[in-house]
C-alpha cells in the first residue's frame, strides 16, 4: 500500500514539475515573440517537450497566458486584499497611499510581460473575460474597504460604495497601462499622491 502511494506521489511530483516547466518556457517564448506570434509548437520546443505531454496540462497558449496573469495579478491582489482598517481620514490616506504606490511598483516591475497581457486582451475572447473576473475581484475589494469606512463614520453614505469602488479602480488602472506602456511623464510618488489625495478627500470626512 505504501509502495503505490509513493509512486503516487512520485508522478504527482513530476507532474508539478513538468506543468512548472511548460509555464517558464511560456513565460519566455510570450516575452519574446507577443502574443499573438507565440505558437504552442514554440513553447513546446523551448520547454523541450512533445505534444502529448503539453496537451496534458494546459489546452493552448490562452489558457497558459490565464496561468501567467494569474501569477502576477496575485501581486496586486495582495496589496488590494491587505488588512484596512483605518481608525481615522489621515490613517486612511496612509494606508491608501500606500497601497496606490505598490501597485504601480508592481505595473512597473512586471511591464514586459503586462505589455503582453494587453495583448491578449485584445485578441483572445477566454483572456479578455479573465481580465473581466480580475477587474470585478478588484471592485468588490474596493467596495468592501469603502463600506467598511461609511460603517465606522469615516466616509460619505451618500454615495453608492460599488460605483466610486468602480470609479476609484479605473483611475488606478489607467495609470497602470500608461505605466506599462511608458507614457506618462509623472513619477510614480507623483501618480501616487495625486490619485490618493483627490479620493480620500472625496469621500472621507
Amino acid at each position: 500500500m505504501r509502495e503505490n502511494n509513493n509512486l503516487e506521489d512520485g508522478r504527482h511530483l513530476r507532474s508539478i514539475i513538468t506543468r512548472n516547466k511548460i509555464i517558464k518556457a511560456a513565460h519566455v517564448v510570450f516575452l519574446r515573440e507577443g502574443f499573438r506570434n507565440t505558437t504552442v509548437k514554440q513553447i513546446m520546443a523551448q520547454a523541450n517537450i512533445g505534444y502529448g505531454t503539453f496537451y496534458g496540462h494546459f489546452k493552448g497558449k490562452d489558457d497558459l497566458l490565464i496561468v501567467l496573469m494569474e501569477n502576477v495579478m496575485s501581486k496586486f491582489f495582495a496589496i488590494a486584499n491587505s488588512p484596512f482598517f483605518p481608525l481615522s481620514k489621515e490613517n486612511a490616506k496612509e494606508i491608501i497611499l500606500s497601497q496606490v504606490l505598490n501597485f504601480l511598483k508592481i505595473a512597473d516591475t512586471e511591464r514586459d510581460i503586462m505589455k503582453v497581457f494587453s495583448e491578449a486582451i485584445g485578441l483572445s475572447p477566454i483572456v479578455h473575460q479573465k481580465w473581466e473576473e480580475i477587474r470585478l475581484k478588484f471592485i468588490q475589494s474596493i467596495t468592501k474597504d469603502i463600506t467598511y469606512s461609511q460603517f465606522k463614520g469615516l466616509a460619505r453614505t451618500d454615495l453608492k460604495a460599488e460605483i466610486v469602488a468602480r470609479s476609484w479602480f479605473f483611475s488606478n488602472e489607467i495609470y497602470q497601462w500608461e505605466i506599462v506602456f511608458n507614457k506618462s511623464n509623472f513619477s510614480l510618488e507623483e501618480i501616487a499622491s495625486s490619485l490618493t489625495t483627490m479620493y480620500v478627500d472625496a469621500i472621507y470626512f
